[in-house]
């Protein structure tokens, strides 16, 4: 891949937007993955996999930082809960990103789409589910049972990926009683950590474009702060609304990669 095929416009302006719309998502429940990295392959089909993913760890992360500072000027965060959970995920996607080389990620492939089926349907069945915010824990208790969360979903982030944010955003819902938007501006800041454990495991490799993902980190911090601002403005509900459209779109796409690809 020349530097003249990657710095072709028409393939930038395609990478921007959607890098912009990968953001807009991130930034309100997670699964910007969903848009941006099918993009990255479907326009550099010769580049190696692992490069893709590099690249889009290296702007996506800023998208994911910027999101967190929004989220953390107008809703209140228990900074003494989630810095010990920053530092479970970032180990957690260390750990991850190390053991799937030494073991096949096919059955969590497979076994994905019915894990987060198993989500929407719960989410859908108890429909109060996130719109109060009333914390079950606190204190140490609760640091531990973030922690503890923090470090499953980095392992998962760096074993297999997609849905990472979704991940968190439920498991902060559904442990520790947070509402939607508490859950999404959490969900940033640990998915900002695993993403930067990542993009440091990929640069050390030397698989990062990274004046491809410098486009990728404008556009993406852009589409993150439109979507900031939506979820601030409209609430708990409307991120619970986005959540589930985003968990259907990743049964469909995880399903679709793991039985029919």
């Amino acid at each position: 891949m020349t530097e003249l095929a990657l710095s072709a416009w028409p393939e930038l302006a395609m990478v921007a937007l959607a890098a912009g719309l990968a953001g807009f998502v991130d930034a309100i429940v997670g699964g910007g993955g969903l848009v941006l990295v099918p993009a990255l392959f479907a326009l550099y089909p010769q580049a190696m996999p692992a490069t893709l993913l590099g690249t889009n760890k290296g702007g996506a992360v800023w998208g994911t930082a910027w999101a967190t500072l929004q989220y953390a000027r107008r809703v209140t965060l228990r900074w003494g809960t989630l810095w010990p959970a920053v530092v479970t995920a970032l180990l957690g996607s260390f750990v991850g990103a190390w053991v799937v080389t030494l073991v096949s990620a096919e059955g969590l492939k497979r076994a994905l789409p019915f894990v987060l089926a198993a989500v929407l349907v719960y989410t859908l069945a108890r429909k109060d589910m996130g719109r109060n915010h009333a914390p079950r824990f606190a204190g140490a208790r609760e640091a531990a049972w973030a922690s503890g969360l923090g470090a499953v979903v980095g392992v998962y982030d760096g074993f297999f990926g997609p849905g990472t944010g979704s991940f968190f955003v439920f498991l902060f819902v559904r442990t520790l009683g947070y509402d939607f938007l508490h859950a999404s501006a959490c969900a940033k800041l640990l998915n900002t950590a695993t993403n930067a454990a990542a993009l440091a495991l990929f640069a050390w490799k030397g698989h990062v474009w990274w004046h491809l993902a410098l486009v990728i980190a404008l556009a993406n911090v852009a589409g993150s702060l439109v979507g900031t601002r939506l979820a601030l403005k409209h609430g708990a509900g409307f991120v619970r609304g986005v959540f589930i459209m985003v968990v259907a779109a990743l049964i469909a796409k995880t399903g679709y990669d793991a039985f029919l690809r």
